[in-house]
């Protein structure tokens, strides 16, 4: 993801999450730490035919991975897409040499918690009313990177 794709992003964020869609500013913070050689973030987007379908963010640090954001248009659902942005976002957890890499997602987005279960994600708990406005529970989600076993983060 460059600066040029932001307004592409953001219809797709609000076309996808118009109650809790990220800002503008949001984004370009996320591409401000995703260059050079202290990188702390990754952020692809996919596009069909000249048109974005897609992307998705990792934030890591101190060994840990966070899946900010997959967003998928609706006409590309059932595709792969998700899964091949998500592979993108894991190659690079191992990049990063995250041990462990988590993500929320909705309680009932059942979807997406299906492709983070074939992934290899567990759930490890819940933050109650994560998603607003509606006051929507995110399950949280943990993958233990394989090759990284680590007894200070077991």
């Amino acid at each position: 993801m460059r600066w040029w794709d932001i307004g592409p992003v953001l219809e797709l964020e609000y076309a996808l999450f118009p109650e809790d869609a990220w800002s503008e500013g949001m984004f370009w913070s996320e591409l401000a730490h995703a260059r050079g050689a202290g990188a702390t973030r990754r952020y692809v987007v996919a596009e069909l035919d000249g048109a974005l379908v897609g992307y998705a963010g990792l934030a890591a640090a101190g060994g840990l991975g966070d899946v900010q954001t997959i967003a998928v248009d609706k006409s590309q659902w059932g595709t792969g897409l998700g899964a091949r942005l998500l592979t993108d976002l894991l190659q690079h957890a191992t990049a990063f040499e995250c041990d462990e890499v988590f993500l929320e997602v909705r309680v009932d987005n059942t979807r997406a918690q299906k492709l983070y279960e074939r992934f290899g994600f567990v759930p490890i708990g819940f933050r109650r009313g994560y998603y607003q406005p509606g006051n929507i529970d995110a399950l949280v989600m943990r993958l233990t990177v394989q090759g990284t076993e680590n007894p200070s983060h077991g």
